[in-house]
């Protein structure tokens, strides 16, 4: 349940987001919740079918829906045809944290040669090293380290202990939670004979506009040539993007993706919690990849659903499931005996 930011008339929500209204437009709304918790001052939305029997019995004063299930509402509806998308625009209004306010804290510590434009914040330990470029309207929260030649973007937003690394380029009003480390060397090693050598890592990494990149998110500098993530991806709380990675403009990926060095993904794409790839293979656009799918081999046809690894279940199938896996290999010599014998 967030907490109250002021109040809007529900007429008012209804005409900024262009949302048919049925019901009493007047109500004041003072923040979302859920169908289940969402008292008659919060606004709520049904978007999953799972929980359409909660229109029944939710309290809240008004619920964002679609028109299929606008019968089932014994509130005042707003009508959308997309309800989550709809609810994500209302929710941004009545969001409670704390504006930050254009200001450099006394605890930062910047170098001179650093450019840094109008209205930007600048949190308590923040370090800004030589040679980076700070947009306009920048805001770099507290402990957040840029190490030297950055460049920041109009709007974009560091919260906190993020740290950004030599080179690194970050597009406008893009997001980086606490933290992220973008820059960071990626895994280069040769092996001679009885050890490891380093390879430098002489890229860097470049971020479009209007990203996410979610808290322990780690993005590897390329070792010849950039990593690149372009406009509007969205990257969940502790993936991590090797080195020379492509990534294309609109694809969202869940907490704890890996993809592997000079992979290229196309635009649009999604890939599911604990999914990952291997290096050198691309994939093509609008791509999903379900829950732990692991991708060996490219994927050339656009628009296709990839998924591997055997879903939970009681644990007596799994053992008698486990029992005639390993038998498999039996099975498959038996098989092949018997198509001799027949001639096939």
């Amino acid at each position: 349940m967030q907490k109250p930011t002021g109040s809007l008339r529900l007429c008012e929500l209804a005409e900024q987001f262009g949302l048919r209204l049925e019901g009493d437009g007047d109500t004041l709304i003072e923040g979302v919740g859920t169908l289940s918790d969402a008292d008659g001052t919060q606004i709520s939305f049904l978007s999953n079918p799972a929980y359409r029997a909660q229109l029944k019995t939710t309290r809240a004063a008004a619920v964002i829906v679609s028109t299929d299930d606008a019968i089932d509402c014994q509130v005042t509806a707003l009508i959308a045809d997309d309800p989550y998308v709809s609810y994500a625009k209302i929710a941004a209004l009545f969001d409670p944290r704390r504006p930050v306010s254009a200001g450099i804290h006394a605890s930062a510590v910047i170098d001179p040669s650093v450019s840094i434009g109008k209205d930007v914040h600048v949190g308590a330990n923040a370090v800004i090293g030589p040679g980076c470029k700070i947009a306009d309207a920048c805001s770099i929260g507290p402990g957040c380290v840029l190490i030297a030649d950055c460049k920041l973007g109009l709007g974009s937003r560091l919260v906190a202990n993020v740290t950004i690394c030599e080179g690194v380029t970050i597009g406008a009003r893009t997001v980086i939670h606490p933290g992220a480390i973008i820059g960071s060397d990626g895994f280069g090693l040769a092996f001679d004979k009885d050890h490891w050598l380093k390879i430098p890592q002489l890229g860097s990494v470049r971020i479009g506009a209007d990203c996410e990149i979610g808290a322990n998110t780690t993005i590897d500098r390329g070792a010849i040539g950039d990593t690149i993530v372009e406009d509007d991806v969205r990257l969940d709380n502790q993936i991590q993007i090797a080195h020379n990675v492509r990534i294309g403009a609109h694809t969202a990926m869940a907490a704890r993706v890996g993809i592997s060095g000079s992979t290229q993904i196309g635009q649009y794409c999604m890939f599911g919690g604990r999914s990952s790839t291997v290096g050198h293979i691309r994939i093509a656009d609008r791509t999903t990849v379900n829950g732990n799918g692991v991708i060996t081999k490219s994927i050339t046809q656009p628009g296709t659903v990839w998924s591997c690894l055997i879903p939970a279940q009681p644990v007596q199938e799994w053992n008698r499931s486990l029992a005639h896996l390993r038998r498999l290999e039996k099975l498959a010599r038996r098989v092949l005996n018997l198509e001799k014998q027949s001639g096939k």
